[in-house]
């Protein structure tokens, strides 16, 4: 559907230029952020579930080597090998030296023990509690731990970490720690020794862990049951069968379930010293809520932003279409034949100024025309033809100077919205007009060539969107040679479209020089790109050879080229002679060398 309309195509073009702009950066800016949030959760909790894993193994290790500093007392091993039939003071006074020798000791150290234990083959066990009610317990019980415990424990010695305990009111909130041992004659493991600990107590270890409000820990062991739960219900009890698997397969990566009733994010880490798996527990909303917070102030940036952007282009439209209309309306008078002038508005601008220079340029029309009129009445058929052929040459001229005057008021207009950029552009472009339409001046200075080069060269950096220079090294007593205008610019062109196809790089460098030998002035232009191959380099000089201008001839790549090294060089031969013009060196990856060669005619003074 086409607009119609300057205002509403200024308007329609701003707004969807606002709403690709704000629509793409709000995407990619939600996307990128979310799912940085997203990693960065997951190693959040990754490094949670490691470092409490870390931390549970050095505390069961702490007990372990509890465990250890008791198999060297001599009266636990001797207490091993003590017959069933042992006398009573006997067992007394093991029991006694034990726990002054050994348990108090280790009770003192950790006071969070609950209790320590021997039973060894023969039916004889002894058993010291840490703040805990005291238990007593007849060979038929002795028996029936003593079964237990051979059942979960290994042959070789190896200790067992165990969710039991032989408290009575304490099941599911103990953890134990038991080994076999041997006894002081015999190396045969014919006794177990035990200690027990809160399971709660672990909690301690991660009160610097922050998991917000409702994250938590919990340890599963080997079989699937909870060794540790913040909710003590469930200890003891066993997890689903499906999020058991679902934990086993994911390994160390995340996932989501929801069998605790919400969606939840679980990370687990397997113990390698106790075969547990401590798992990290995290509500799906929490995690997910700085997102949707991002994604509502994004929403109501956005909103606020066009909005305001639509206003301002709506304004902004307006303030070019009416002026622009106001001429528009002049122009068809203008063609009726209604030599009138546009009334200016009161303030005064670059458009109104736009509107003045309208006015006088509709003026001298105005006054070019009755003499025109008025020399086709006086004079022959020939004179009127004559006038006519003048008059058509002056229409020729008002467009260049519309064109000067168009892009004028842009860069006014550019200076008042704080576009330097745009500014720099076309006061560059400007000047590459005015320099490219003087047709009625073949031969200019070198420092005018080198001017328009650096034109140029503002254009191209806004368009590679980086900075670039130029190494000029001719010296300032060539400045004012002439040369044939517009021959320096194409070769510099030449060297951007095709010297450097991967882009501009810092080692990058083109380099202008110039000089006089034997009577001829040469230009040189010189870069350090990709050069050409033997081929293409013959294939070239066979064109520069046929002596004749390129009329649009189209490239390796299917596009026309504009004047082109080929036209250069017969422009150079169309005004000094065939033996002068474009000489190329070049090497494959190692740069090309374009020289022009003119006669070295007397200076020019401007």
């Amino acid at each position: 559907m086409k607009i119609r309309g300057f205002t509403k195509k200024i308007f329609a073009y701003f707004l969807i230029v606002i709403v690709l702009s704000l629509s793409c950066v709000g995407f990619f800016s939600y996307m990128i952020t979310s799912g940085e949030l997203e990693e960065m959760v997951e190693n959040q909790m990754d490094q949670i579930a490691g470092n409490a894993v870390h931390h549970t193994d050095l505390y069961l290790k702490d007990y372990e080597r509890s465990i250890v500093s008791l198999l060297t007392n001599r009266q636990i091993m001797e207490f091993i090998d003590l017959p069933a039939t042992r006398e009573e003071y006997d067992y007394y006074l093991y029991r006694k030296t034990i726990r002054e020798v050994s348990v108090d000791p280790l009770f003192i150290r950790n006071p969070k023990l609950a209790s320590v234990y021997l039973i060894s083959d023969k039916k004889n066990a002894v058993y010291y509690y840490n703040n805990v009610n005291e238990q007593s317990f007849n060979a038929e019980d002795i028996q029936k731990q003593r079964d237990y415990f051979l059942a979960n424990t290994t042959a070789n010695g190896q200790l067992s970490i165990l969710n039991h305990t032989i408290i009575e009111g304490q099941e599911n909130q103990m953890l134990t720690i038991v080994r076999r041992i041997r006894g002081y004659t015999s190396p045969e493991l014919s006794g177990l020794l035990a200690i027990e600990m809160r399971s709660a107590d672990l909690s301690a270890l991660w009160k610097g862990i922050d998991l917000g409000k409702y994250g938590y820990l919990f340890i599963i062991d080997d079989k699937g049951r909870y060794i540790y739960h913040p909710d003590g219900l469930k200890v003891g009890t066993s997890v689903p069968k499906a999020f058991f698997d679902k934990l086993n397969q994911a390994d160390s990566h995340s996932f989501a379930d929801a069998y605790e009733g919400d969606e939840r994010m679980y990370v687990s880490r397997k113990s390698e010293f106790s075969d547990w798996q401590l798992v990290v527990s995290m509500p799906l909303r929490e995690l997910r809520k700085p997102l949707s917070n991002i994604r509502s102030t994004t929403l109501v940036v956005g909103l606020f932003t066009l909005i305001l952007a639509m206003l301002l282009a709506y304004r902004f439209g307006k303030s070019i279409a009416k002026p622009v209309q106001t001429l528009k309306s002049g122009m068809r008078e203008t063609e009726k034949g209604n030599w009138a002038t546009i009334p200016l508005p009161p303030h005064r601008d670059e458009i109104v100024e736009l509107m003045v220079r309208y006015n006088l340029m509709v003026k001298r029309l105005s006054e070019a025309v009755d003499r025109v009129v008025q020399v086709e009445l006086s004079n022959s058929e020939i004179r009127m033809e004559r006038q006519k052929a003048e008059f058509q040459s002056l229409q020729l001229q008002i467009n260049p100077h519309f064109m000067y005057n168009t892009l004028e008021t842009i860069v006014c207009y550019a200076t008042i919205q704080d576009s330097e950029e745009i500014s720099e552009i076309v006061k560059a472009l400007a000047y590459m007009l005015r320099y490219s339409v003087q047709t009625n001046l073949e031969e200019i200075t070198v420092a005018n060539e080198l001017k328009h080069v650096m034109y140029y060269l503002v254009v191209l950096r806004h368009r590679i969107g980086r900075e670039f220079e130029i190494d000029v090294a001719i010296r300032p007593e060539y400045l004012l040679h002439v040369m044939v205008r517009l021959t320096l610019q194409p070769l510099v062109e030449n060297v951007f479209q095709h010297a450097f196809p991967d882009g501009l790089e810092d080692y990058h460098i083109v380099r202008i020089d110039g000089g006089v030998h034997e009577g001829i002035f040469w230009i040189s232009v010189e870069d350090n790109g990709a050069g050409m191959s033997e081929a293409k380099l013959t294939q070239l000089r066979e064109k520069l050879n046929t002596n004749r201008l390129a009329d649009g001839e189209v490239d390796e790549a299917g596009k026309k080229g504009g004047i082109g090294v080929l036209n250069v060089h017969r422009r150079i031969q169309m005004v000094y002679g065939e033996q002068y013009g474009l000489r190329i060196e070049s090497k494959l990856e190692q740069g090309t060398k374009m020289i022009m060669a003119m006669p070295a005619l007397p200076q020019k003074l401007e």
